[in-house]
């Protein structure tokens, strides 16, 4: 992490609770992450491996043998991971139960927004906004058969300040809403975004009714990362980037009261903390 910009972080998201996690074993399956509501955990096993996470098969680890588990803001206090290698018959299971740490959320105000971008009533907006979460869920669907978190995250922006951490409980208007499940950056209206890891863009839109300009990218096995309220949106759906590549622009668009970045992730249907994949890499050769 850049020095010059740690004193702006405070804490993001749930990195203030939790370091780095480790449990690793000669079993042939090594895991590290941020093991807390909000975070992550990055996986080596044999390439190909089936991995359960609470029973459910979710992923087939990459060619190279990467994986990536999310970890839901209001992910309980044990996830069980497990591998199977090999074939039906003579498959080799390694299985692990993780501590998960509760992340810190606290609440924050929002006033100043259009109502309109709050508490929507008009029919054609409400269609409008109906047919918005069609297109979105579709980029979210993606699942890049791909390990390029491997190398983990840089920061998206050159310089700026956290103006509201991730998973904070929001009051819009003084109307309580849902979670916040981004961290915004403040920045000036224009600065570049650049792409904090390779991945291939899913979605690119500009004009949405609460997102503005947004991007989706697909790091692989359906971790994936959203850019709000761009100005400009520098890249194009399907489009291979590589990190530190621009992608947009600072901008104030959708529900905003000023220019910023919303830095969203996901992983499936499980809203996860970017800024916990700051600096953070796979584990090493098993």
């Amino acid at each position: 992490m850049n020095p010059s910009r740690r004193g702006l972080i405070l804490g993001a998201g749930a990195a203030s609770v939790a370091g780095p996690a480790f449990a690793q074993s000669n079993d042939g399956l090594d895991l590290n992450g941020r093991f807390v509501q909000g975070g992550f955990v990055m996986g080596r096993a044999a390439p190909r491996a089936m991995v359960f996470v609470n029973g459910e098969a979710l992923i087939t680890a990459s060619a190279s043998g990467l994986f990536i588990v999310g970890l839901d803001r209001d992910a309980p206090p044990y996830v069980d991971i497990e591998v199977r290698a090999g074939n039906s018959v003579g498959a080799r299971v390694v299985h692990r139960t993780l501590s998960i740490a509760a992340g810190s959320f606290p609440s924050t105000r929002v006033n100043g927004l259009p109502q309109s971008t709050v508490q929507p009533s008009d029919p054609a907006l409400l269609a409008r906004i109906q047919d918005e979460i069609a297109l979105k869920t579709e980029g979210f669907a993606s699942r890049a058969d791909a390990d390029d978190f491997r190398s983990g995250f840089v920061w998206p922006l050159d310089s700026y300040r956290v103006t509201s951490r991730w998973g904070s409980q929001r009051v819009l208007n003084g109307t309580p809403a849902r979670p916040h499940y981004g961290i915004d950056l403040a920045a000036p209206a224009g600065s570049p975004i650049r792409a904090p890891a390779d991945g291939i863009v899913t979605f690119a839109r500009p004009g949405m009714h609460f997102e503005g300009g947004l991007t989706l990218i697909d790091h692989g096995q359906g971790l994936i990362t959203a850019y709000l309220h761009q100005s400009r949106i520098e890249v194009l759906p399907s489009q291979r980037i590589t990190r530190g590549q621009i992608i947009g622009r600072v901008g104030s668009t959708g529900r905003a009261t000023g220019p910023h970045l919303c830095w969203r992730m996901k992983w499936r249907d499980r809203n996860c903390d970017p800024s916990l994949l700051i600096d953070q890499t796979a584990p090493e050769n098993v």
